[in-house]
């Protein structure tokens, strides 16, 4: 059975829920069997309070634009709903699942829990040690067109770490590869090799003795 992931990410009004920063953008992608299948889930909130300048200088968000917008509380039930038991992969895991687990809390929700995460920034270090890794560096070392992301967006940056985590666990290389000897398979008959004709055919092993 294929395993669905949900690439998930989120916009604040700060840097720390701790000091009650909250959601105010959160979108989620899906895959299964590390393909994405075109579902997807994004909301803007309303967070009921005010955004701190510097936040809002990286995704752009205002309080205007998301005055009209839901509370958490109002679209928490959809989002469970599209997670479900999925896993999650995020970028920097502990920061987005930090402030979805005290939105949740919040509202008397049971929380994330750490068993269904995958941090790709931790796994990006392990693969890429020394050199920057967040996803701007990531897309730029991966060749992913990220020339729409001129601010953040929790949408478009979840279908660029989508695009990201295939090539960070070489997913993809492994698709081409199965394809490629699907193709050969198909074309070369029974074996796993392609049949090629030789340019200088091989001396007969046969002695007129044998014949």
């Amino acid at each position: 059975m294929s395993v669905r992931q949900i690439v998930l990410d989120t916009e604040t009004t700060g840097l720390d829920w701790r000091r009650g920063d909250r959601v105010i953008e959160v979108a989620c992608v899906e895959m299964v069997g590390r393909k994405l299948t075109g579902r997807h889930f994004h909301r803007y909130v309303n967070p009921e309070r005010d955004i701190d300048a510097g936040a809002q200088a990286v995704h752009g968000l205002t309080v205007e634009f998301l005055a009209d917008k839901p509370r958490f509380a109002e679209i928490a039930d959809e989002l469970i709903d599209f997670i479900q038991d999925g896993e999650l992969v995020i970028h920097n895991a502990s920061f987005d699942v930090g402030f979805l687990n005290a939105e949740l809390d919040r509202i008397k929700r049971p929380v994330i829990v750490k068993d269904r995460l995958v941090d790709t920034l931790l796994l990006a270090r392990r693969k890429h040690p020394v050199v920057s890794n967040r996803l701007d560096d990531l897309c730029s070392r991966y060749s992913i067109d990220n020339s729409r992301r001129t601010k953040h967006g929790a949408l478009l940056d979840a279908e660029l770490l989508a695009e990201v985590y295939i090539d960070l666990i070489g997913a993809r290389q492994s698709q081409l590869i199965l394809a490629s000897e699907t193709r050969i398979t198909t074309t070369g008959g029974l074996g796993d090799t392609p049949r090629r004709q030789r340019e200088v055919p091989l001396a007969p092993r046969i002695t007129d003795a044998d014949r």
